[in-house]
Parts: C-alpha cells; sequence; structure tokens
C-alpha cells in the first residue's frame, strides 16, 4: 500500500491526528474512534494495523496494554513525494509572503505619511 493509499481514508487520518498529539493505548484509540465513527474495536483495530504495517505508527507493550505512537517514517515518504511538486507552488507562496509583507508596511507607513502631508 503507498503511503496516500493509507491517508486516503478519514478514519485512519484521524488516527494519525490523535498519534501526532501523544502516543495512545490501543483502547482509548479504540474509544475515541469509535465515537466519532461509529466503528467497531476490530474495525478500529485494523486501521491500527494498516498504519503499524505501512510504517505510519509504532506499537510498544506495556503490560497488558499497547501502545501506539506516531511513526514519522511514513509521513516522511508522503512529504518526500509531494516534494517533487513543491516547485510548482513555493515561488506562488513566496510571492504572496511578500505582498503580505508589502501591504503590513504600506499600513504602517501610512499614518506617517499622513501626518508629514499635514505638516507641510
Amino acid at each position: 500500500m503507498q503511503a496516500f493509499d493509507v491517508l486516503a481514508d478519514p478514519v485512519r487520518r484521524r488516527i494519525l491526528e490523535l498519534l501526532a498529539t501523544e502516543e495512545r493505548a490501543a483502547n482509548e484509540v479504540v474509544e475515541i474512534i469509535g465515537a466519532e465513527f461509529g466503528i467497531s474495536q476490530p474495525s478500529v483495530s485494523q486501521h491500527l494495523k494498516v498504519l503499524r504495517d505501512n510504517g505510519f505508527a509504532t506499537v510498544r507493550a506495556q503490560a497488558q496494554r499497547r501502545i501506539y505512537a506516531l511513526d514519522p517514517a511514513g509521513l516522511q515518504a508522503a512529504d518526500a513525494w509531494l516534494g517533487g511538486f513543491r516547485a510548482f507552488w513555493e515561488p506562488k507562496l513566496d510571492a504572496l509572503a511578500t505582498e503580505i509583507a508589502r501591504g503590513k508596511r504600506e499600513r504602517r507607513m501610512a499614518p506617517l505619511k499622513r501626518r508629514d502631508g499635514e505638516r507641510a
């Protein structure tokens, strides 16, 4: 399964959002995801398995509990693929940032220009 196939599912994206904030026990993930999406424990477990098998999550045993954490490797693979397309949007975002900065500077300078104009 490719990174974007994994990320295409809204349940898996939500699990990743949960794991991005902190490690979570499997039962905690099941409780949250089950409530939000109305799916069963086996379904949530299957989503966790897909995330684990594809490098998006890690799991470790802690007594009888299974603790899941975000594994950045899967996201890095998606980011690497997107890297080939950054050349299309980065110049536009840089130009937008320049225009925003110019607008802020002009708004800051406007009161000074008016005051200078009033004195003349």
